[in-house]
């Protein structure tokens, strides 16, 4: 299992595939599988079958998982997409922006 720099509510730029430079927010982490699923981007045609009597099948559009080591998340501070460092303030572990040191 992974562990994922990239959490839920994240705002990321995808890097490669067919949205690339498209920015979003992560809606679902999965650090088992690497990947993470991206709020509005990504999306697949499926086709779903009637299931009463009378009813058409349609097509419905469902979003899928991009893999991490394809996005990059966009940093609040400075607008650009960067690494994260993470360090200890206090108690607690920050991530922060490797660019401009903002916490994230």
């Amino acid at each position: 299992m992974l562990k994922l720099k990239i959490k839920k509510g994240d705002n990321v730029k995808v890097l490669s595939g067919k949205e690339r430079g498209k920015t979003g927010t992560v809606t679902k982490a999965m650090p088992e599988t690497g990947r993470v699923m991206i709020e509005g981007l990504n999306m697949f045609a499926k086709r779903m079958r009637p299931r009463k009597q009378n009813q058409k099948g349609e097509t419905v559009m469902v979003p899928r998982s991009l893999a991490v080591s394809n996005v990059m998340i966009v940093c609040p501070n400075c607008k650009k997409a960067v690494r994260l460092g993470s360090r200890v303030e206090g108690s607690k572990r920050v991530r922060f922006c490797r660019k401009c040191q903002a916490a994230v």
